[in-house]
């Protein structure tokens, strides 16, 4: 039975000893804290920045166009030029109307042509003698109304 009793008390000391953080894990842990500390700090120190200036570039000559006979429905000024920017395209005359209404009252000389070939009405925003002009002003359309989807797939239309 003593032996017994000796064991058990041993066996008891062994595991409060063992279970016992040492000191030195403590130490140790904490230097490493302030290191990665000291480390965050300098990483997050205000760094010199120069700034880049940004010049748009706008390559007007390599605007996509697409080209279609249309003739024209209803014009501002009556007279279609050879480059146009479409902004809508409907199967309805009534559609087309009611979208041109829209450009209209937001100060565009908008129009309507008609692609006989696919009985398709195209609402333009303006027509324009040259593929450059087209292309700053769908741009410029284009950047008016961000968060319409419909607007900017505006595309440039060549009348053939």
């Amino acid at each position: 039975m003593k032996k017994s009793v000796l064991f058990g008390f041993l066996s008891v000391l062994l595991v409060f000893t063992s279970c016992k953080s040492k000191e030195s894990a403590y130490k140790q842990a904490y230097e490493a804290a302030q290191e990665q500390e000291a480390t965050e700090v300098q990483v997050n120190a205000p760094m010199q920045v120069t700034p880049v200036e940004s010049t748009p570039t706008t390559y007007y000559d390599q605007a996509p166009v697409r080209q279609e006979k249309v003739s024209a429905v209803s014009v501002s000024g009556g007279v279609l030029k050879p480059y146009s920017v479409v902004c809508g395209s409907f199967e309805s005359q009534a559609n087309a109307q009611g979208l041109k209404e829209f450009l209209l009252n937001a100060g565009y000389p908008a129009g309507i042509v008609k692609n006989v070939e696919r009985n398709m009405f195209r609402v333009i925003i303006g027509s324009f003698d040259t593929k450059a002009e087209a292309a700053q002003a769908r741009e410029a359309f284009k950047a008016k109304y961000p968060s319409r989807q419909d607007f900017q797939g505006s595309w440039i239309l060549w009348n053939k």
